[in-house]
């Protein structure tokens, strides 16, 4: 089954910006859309407004953040509130494992909405009405916008927490137990430490005194979810790399451990991507049968069709 990811319409080639055009993405649209049902949101027309519309922006007033039409100075930040607040209700049933927002946009910009004085003068920039609810609605769900994904780094590391996320939410669906929470996190241990070998050392004291705990599972997600923002860069994947060699210990015989050292050395000197090391290695796990690392998530995070990991 597909998993239910939320987009800005605009970024799947739906005509509704303010102007009547759209941001068509074609790598979400046609190479991640075959693994996830897009869930598209246009606040400014699901709110009401027309296309084509006036162009807003969020203006500053004692404090308070407004949604105001630039050349009118129509205030559209109520009509914009109330249709967020049943939205956020409506999504809520949908069980998403994220949400793809439009840059830049006043209302669904995560990082790069700007704002701006009364007299017009850029004051900063922030989160759009709706994409800043969404975020304090929906604590854990990964979130990130269109201009991001371009590069590779935060391309893979959004997706890997997607599918992270959508794996704890089956867990939830069949659900959850203690004994299903530890075999959930003896298979992600090799993913944690690659993004964060401290939320590695945290989620493994959790879960060892999780019999005690009556919050367990959220603290879990919660922790989880934000070790995994942390970039998983090349020298903490190297030590991943070496940490699962050891598990081949007792099978490589030096010629093929001396090959498996420096593709991994290759990978650490930018020679070559993670998906090599990561090759090699899968095919000894089939070969050699280790059951540990057949369920680790970190060999197979998402689907390979998505190429990720050939540009990290």
């Amino acid at each position: 089954m597909k998993i239910k990811v939320g987009i800005s319409s605009c970024l799947l080639g739906e005509k509704v910006r303010y102007d009547g055009s759209h941001k068509l993405d074609y790598y979400l649209k046609d190479t991640l859309g075959q693994f996830v049902e897009w869930i598209p949101v246009c606040p400014e027309v699901e709110c009401g407004l027309g296309i084509p519309r006036e162009a807003m922006r969020l203006v500053m007033f004692n404090n308070d953040v407004r949604l105001v039409t630039i050349n009118s100075k129509i205030d559209h930040t109520e009509r914009m509130e109330k249709w967020i607040k049943a939205k956020l209700k409506e999504l809520q049933e949908l069980n998403l494992s994220g949400f793809v927002f439009k840059s830049r946009s006043p209302s669904s910009g995560l990082f790069s909405a700007k704002i701006y004085s009364v007299d017009g003068k850029l004051l900063g920039k922030s989160s759009g009405l709706f994409a800043k609810a969404f975020k304090e609605y929906f604590k854990d769900v990964p979130v990130e916008e269109d201009g991001r994904l371009q590069n590779p780094w935060i391309r893979e590391n959004f997706i890997e927490r997607v599918f992270v996320y959508a794996r704890w939410q089956e867990l939830k669906k069949v659900g959850l137990t203690y004994d299903k929470l530890i075999d959930f996190h003896s298979k992600i241990k090799l993913t944690l430490l690659s993004h964060s070998p401290v939320h590695y050392k945290i989620l493994g004291k959790l879960v060892a005194e999780g019999r005690k705990n009556n919050k367990v599972y959220e603290e879990y997600l919660y922790h989880l979810m934000e070790g995994l923002k942390l970039r998983a860069t090349v020298k903490k994947n190297t030590n991943v790399l070496y940490h699962i060699l050891g598990y081949f210990k007792k099978n490589l015989d030096v010629d093929d451990k001396n090959e498996l050292l420096e593709v991994i050395e290759n990978y650490y000197k930018g020679l070559i991507p993670l998906i090599v090391p990561i090759t090699l290695i899968k095919h000894y796990v089939r070969k050699f049968n280790i059951e540990y690392l057949n369920k680790q998530f970190y060999l197979n995070p998402f689907p390979m069709e998505l190429m990720l990991r050939n540009h990290v």
